[in-house]
């Protein structure tokens, strides 16, 4: 298994509370980790943390290491921007921007510089093609991104994070305001993207987590109580709060 994003005690705060302590995982290269847990026991806080979006949060505060490739993220020489580039993020809700289906994709590439023109062009067919969006916004490229079902500008925003070449995808609960035809669509997706990305996805659906990850973290007040292969977890956990949690027995 080769490591390709690693925290050491990572610790968050929000002003005096803290809400991620001493969590240490090793996350696979072009693996699917999924992150499960209650609400409101720091998931989406952890997973902030991984590309440092959660500095752009009033009063928030960060200890301990997050590594990417070896080199941690945190470090005074690393450019956040550049990071929040290489792990992209896909959050909850569909986020479009006020733009057509176009320019919603063409934008990353063209303010980071890495392509304009008919290589442009190209790149965004590529990701809405990677997004599995393509056949169905192809004739209609300069509609509005709101024209879109939940589901396609969830696509989208998926095909926007794709178009500036990631090389990690974290999803913070990416499913959560779609149908259940839509979530089949995004999980087919996130199984497939999983070839060539290394993936975090924060998932209350514990059906969801069992059938779309290799990899499960079962974290509880902030911190990791147990991680290990998906089918260990949800068939044969070490800890009983994990085995009461994927029971349904709390949470």
């Amino acid at each position: 298994m080769k490591v390709k994003l690693q925290t050491k005690n990572l610790n968050v705060w929000y002003g005096n509370a803290q809400v991620v302590r001493d969590f240490t995982i090793k996350i696979p290269e072009k693996r699917i980790t999924a992150i499960i847990g209650p609400s409101g026991c720091g998931k989406s806080t952890f997973l902030k943390s991984l590309n440092r979006m959660v500095e752009l949060v009033p009063g928030a505060r960060v200890s301990g290491e997050v590594l990417l490739d070896g080199k941690n993220i945190y470090d005074q020489d690393v450019d956040d921007t550049e990071i929040r580039w290489k792990i992209g993020m896909v959050f909850q809700k569909p986020n479009p921007f006020p733009k057509s289906i176009y320019e919603n994709v063409a934008y990353g590439p063209r303010i980071h510089g890495i392509a304009e023109g008919e290589r442009l062009k190209h790149l965004v067919e590529e990701s809405l093609k990677k997004a599995a969006l393509w056949e169905e916004v192809k004739d209609r490229l300069n509609i509005s991104a709101f024209e879109l079902s939940g589901g396609q500008q969830q696509r989208l925003c998926i095909a926007r994070t794709l178009a500036v070449n990631p090389e990690v995808i974290l999803m913070d609960e990416p499913c959560s305001a779609l149908d259940p035809i839509a979530t089949t669509k995004i999980e087919d997706l996130i199984f497939d993207l999983k070839r060539n990305y290394t993936i975090v996805i924060v998932t209350h659906n514990l059906q969801q987590a069992a059938r779309v990850s290799d990899y499960t973290a079962f974290m509880y007040l902030g911190k990791l109580i147990e991680y290990g292969r998906t089918e260990e977890i949800f068939e044969r956990p070490k800890n009983k709060q994990t085995q009461d949690y994927v029971m349904g027995r709390f949470g």
